[in-house]
């Protein structure tokens, strides 16, 4: 293979909540920490063992503006994008170094609105009304012959 290539895909959990920067020009970048999880049985104890990995998610412009607004801790994502490495100088004079995932793709898998929303809603419709009468209306074949295929 001539060429090289640099991707990361995750799915994970928001560490916390993101924090964003924004700059002179207009542009923005939003930064989260995601959680991923791997979970096996030590041979030796016989018990469940579960390793967290933290990772250090940046999104630029648009998508972190989406992201700031509908994602809050806790909420489960796929992120995709390159692993970046940045360098800079402390107070103390040392050199530093931070990896991070720079974020160009995602899909919001569960948010805590979201699924709140879904719960409250379904504990809603699950609970029957004594005020409103349901009415069950048989199939009509039109309603069959709206489908697409």
């Amino acid at each position: 293979m001539a060429g090289t290539l640099n991707k990361v895909m995750l799915i994970g959990h928001l560490g916390d909540d993101v924090k964003m920067h924004y700059f002179e020009g207009g542009g923005c970048v939003g930064r989260f920490p995601l959680a991923t999880n791997e979970t096996y049985v030590s041979k030796q104890t016989n018990e469940r063992v579960t390793n967290t990995e933290w990772h250090n998610i940046v999104v630029r412009n648009k998508g972190a503006e989406i992201c700031e607004k509908y994602l809050s801790k806790g909420d489960k994502i796929y992120a995709e994008g390159r692993l970046k490495t940045r360098k800079w100088t402390d107070e103390a004079g040392l050199e530093r170094y931070s990896t991070e995932i720079q974020c160009t793709e995602f899909t919001f898998l569960s948010t805590k609105k979201e699924s709140g929303a879904n719960a409250e809603q379904s504990s809603q419709t699950a609970k029957p009304t004594e005020n409103k009468p349901t009415t069950s209306q048989p199939a009509t074949k039109e309603a069959e012959d709206d489908l697409p295929f």
